[in-house]
């Protein structure tokens, strides 16, 4: 399965802001963001290019995309589904990524990070509605009933991300027990329940092209 394997911190420092891809490391002094905000590369510290226009988009979108870790193909594929649909396309097109399996699992506590979520639910340690699920983009739906295995819950990971969950704040759209290691889809997400630091609007127009 195809997927980025290289190092997140640069995704970070590459547009400028946090993206929060580390967990616990984001919220650090040790962030690369505080030491060195500016672009990875040689020449990265000079170069300060103005963004306009198709920049702008592109920068949107890649930002969308390194936060929920997906490739271009699967990227664009989501928003083609998304623009088929009655509603903001743009708010339905973050509303399937926030419904990834991986996601939720993140959202719900089993993971310090999307990164982690996603190899926890491809090592079979997630299931749903009493199913084991490894497929990280598998899209929930509301009802759905999201869980750790419980030949798994004495993972050190999931006690490591339940202490850095509860320090987070808990997703409206999804009831959580962070105790059992489970979690309940019970609406779909909204765009003011989605706090990530994108703006999709510019993201429909580039793709609208």
């Amino acid at each position: 399965m195809a997927r980025y394997t290289g190092p997140v911190c640069r995704l970070c420092r590459r547009d400028g802001m946090k993206l929060f891809l580390k967990g616990p490391k984001c919220f650090s002094d040790k962030c690369p963001i505080e030491k060195r905000n500016f672009a990875p590369g040689q020449h990265g510290r000079d170069r300060k290019a103005k963004i306009v226009g198709y920049g702008l988009q592109l920068r949107e979108k890649q930002k969308a995309k390194r936060i929920y870790f997906t490739l271009e193909g699967q990227f664009r594929a989501y928003y083609e589904k998304a623009s088929r649909r009655t509603g903001v396309t743009g708010d339905l097109l973050l509303q399937q990524l926030e419904t990834r399996l991986d996601n939720v699992a993140f959202r719900l506590g089993f993971a310090i990070s999307r990164r982690q979520a996603r190899q926890v639910v491809r090592h079979g340690h997630v299931t749903v509605n009493g199913r084991k699920v490894n497929i990280p983009s598998y899209q929930v739906k509301v009802g759905d009933v999201v869980e750790i295995r419980e030949n798994a819950k004495k993972l050190v990971l999931l006690e490591t991300a339940k202490d850095f969950a509860s320090g987070q704040t808990q997703a409206a759209w999804l009831e959580i027990n962070r105790d059992n290691f489970s979690g309940k889809v019970i609406a779909l997400p909204k765009r003011e329940d989605i706090q990530i630091p994108v703006n999709e609007q510019l993201i429909v127009e580039l793709y609208s092209k």
